[in-house]
């Protein structure tokens, strides 16, 4: 793809807006990079561009930005119904987004991962299983750092590794990874798609552009997953936890096998995987039936799953205080997810929920905290709707709070030796804090100073 000398606009800065500008203006392209927050709350990203001739226009998104671009790239946190985007359609100019940018830009073979849930824990454990085969991963997309920055160090026998989400995917157009997986699919970010079909036909572009050369992961076990099947022109394959199946991966007597092109192969008792919980195993079973299709040896695959020790803010242990284990899910930013971290808790457990409404509702979230929760702390913009969904399944043990320093103060106090406590937010982080990464972290940070540590 030839962009030397094109005029780019860059829409939204921050975590993929201001590296997408850098590689832009460094290939000789003409940049502005726009943002409809103010300058003051982007100052910490904006240095980075500093003796760059790179213009920076930010507190809104005005119209005439569309008419002096050759095309434009978008950030996953931009909309894509603003009037911009918009008026940028109207007239022609192509809107795509980072990772359809960066694959128009190498040759390097993708591996990308989709779902609700799962991506973050299933693309590090792929990329991990790569690399242990002697094959260069390069992890990144909705994880590490953007696609586009690792381009230039990518080559042809190398692999690039990609979590992607759904706002990554409605902007593709060409995107062609040679092994694409949807893990599952619960409603999610409905207060962007507006409806569950919208979601899933952004997650389905996945596999949109793959070929009978290629491979679509499907997960048998969830039904919307399992009908996509209908809609791919690959070698389509499956998962499953709970059936055997003719071919794909799956437990059978215990063990995790895959057969494909009439060969079964035993590939490891599950038992011995070290990460834990239900959804692990189907974590591990996706990652290890892509590797297998790309030639990954069992052995390799099974070493890795013996080793690898999970991501941070992933059902992340993080100390034990007075008899009390404390856990970082802060990766659990949909109800589906702290669901799946609350079925692997099996001490009484004080949860600490709460953060940015999606849309979501609760009520299947808070079914499962009979016999479970014993204490539900809440935070918030959906701390009411939460306790509102909490109370109509009967659970009555609820405190609110204002802050998550709070929230770990009074979790403390609640908890009794032998006991849990789990931060699983069930909600998106950006109504207090950047990202999901910095909620964890300062979780992390609070709790290691209960105990007097650094």
């Amino acid at each position: 793809m030839d962009i030397k000398n094109k005029n780019v606009l860059v829409l939204g800065a921050a975590i993929t807006g201001i590296p997408t500008a850098i590689e832009l203006y460094n290939l000789g392209c003409n940049v502005v990079l726009n943002d409809y927050k103010p300058l003051s709350e982007l100052e910490e990203y904006i240095h980075e561009l500093d003796n760059m001739s790179i213009e920076v226009i930010t507190g809104g998104h005005p119209l005439e930005l569309a008419g002096n671009c050759d095309f434009v790239v978008i950030s996953p946190g931009v909309p894509t119904d603003i009037p911009l985007v918009a008026e940028a359609r109207k007239l022609g100019r192509e809107v795509i987004s980072e990772i359809e940018l960066a694959y128009r830009m190498t040759k390097t073979p993708i591996a990308a991962i989709t779902g609700t849930n799962g991506k973050t824990t299933t693309t590090a454990l792929l990329g991990a299983i790569i690399n242990e085969s002697e094959r260069k991963a390069l992890i990144t997309g909705n994880i590490g750092n953007p696609m586009i920055t690792e381009v230039k160090n990518a080559k042809p026998e190398d692999l690039f590794v990609l979590e992607v989400s759904s706002f990554q995917l409605e902007t593709t157009k060409y995107f062609k990874p040679k092994v694409s997986a949807i893990l599952n699919i619960t409603p999610d970010h409905l207060n962007r798609h507006k409806t569950l079909e919208n979601y899933i036909a952004a997650k389905a572009k996945i596999f949109a552009n793959q070929d009978q050369g290629d491979y679509t992961i499907l997960n048998w076990d969830d039904p919307e997953t399992r009908k996509l099947a209908s809609q791919t022109k690959s070698k389509t394959l499956f998962f499953s936890r709970k059936e055997i199946l003719s071919e794909g991966a799956y437990v059978e007597d215990g063990y995790m096998t895959i057969s494909l092109n009439g060969k079964k192969e035993r590939i490891i008792d599950v038992k011995d995987i070290y990460i834990p919980g239900k959804h692990n195993l189907e974590n591990a079973l996706a990652a290890s039936l892509m590797a297998y299709c790309l030639d990954v040896e069992p052995r390799v695959i099974e070493k890795v799953l013996k080793e690898f020790k999970g991501v941070e803010h992933r059902i992340e242990y993080v100390c034990e205080i007075d008899g009390v284990i404390y856990y970082n899910d802060s990766k659990g930013t949909n109800p589906d997810s702290s669901i799946k971290a609350l079925d692997t808790m099996t001490r009484p457990t004080i949860l600490i929920a709460g953060g940015m409404d999606k849309g979501s509702s609760f009520d299947e979230f808070t079914s499962y905290f009979k016999d479970k929760v014993k204490a539900l702390v809440l935070l918030g913009e959906t701390k009411d709707k939460i306790e509102d969904a909490a109370r109509r399944a009967g659970f009555n043990n609820i405190y609110k709070v204002s802050d998550l320093e709070e929230a770990v103060v009074k979790s403390k106090e609640l908890a009794s030796p032998g006991d849990c406590v789990l931060l699983s937010p069930a909600c998106a982080s950006w109504d207090m804090f950047k990202n999901y990464e910095e909620r964890g972290r300062l979780f992390k940070d609070l709790v290691r100073r209960l105990r007097g540590a650094d």
